[in-house]
């Protein structure tokens, strides 16, 4: 699918929506990343770049979560930190990525990407409560590139 399709079917502001109410209940950070145009390579190595280039590792409880998504060669990947993947481990990350990809293919994109989110958001919640002095420390729009 051409990344402009994919995009245009998206509600962004229900996604930031669900970021931004996940990360009320925890002090873990998700973010959304839609890359544009042709990848090559595996999803989940260019899931941990974009990871790694993003500072997504510098937050100080090492609890955020990439959700990774490249339209044109149907591919996606959920990446978390060393905090989070230590509660979860690799069974969780499958079952997030077998559910969107189940919603994916019936075409309900930004269902898939809010469901996913308010899974993660949960999990961040159960592991990393909000603390008093909680403060956002990445930004909560969705990022294109």
């Amino acid at each position: 699918m051409r990344t402009k399709d994919f995009l245009s079917k998206l509600e962004h502001a229900r996604i930031v929506a669900a970021i931004e109410s996940a990360e009320l209940k925890s002090s873990g950070e998700i973010r959304v990343h839609i890359e544009r145009g042709n990848i090559s390579g595996d999803p989940l190595e260019l899931a941990t770049k974009k990871f790694q280039e993003t500072g997504m590792h510098k937050t100080r409880a090492r609890n955020a979560v990439l959700i990774f998504v490249a339209p044109r060669a149907q591919s996606f990947a959920v990446v978390g930190d060393e905090a989070v993947h230590q509660k979860c481990g690799d069974a969780y990350w499958q079952r997030i990525t077998e559910a969107m990809r189940q919603q994916f293919r019936e075409g309900r994109f930004t269902e898939a990407l809010a469901e996913a989110i308010r899974d993660v958001g949960a999990v961040l919640a159960e592991h990393f409560p909000r603390r008093p002095d909680e403060t956002n420390e990445l930004p909560d729009s969705v990022i294109e590139s």
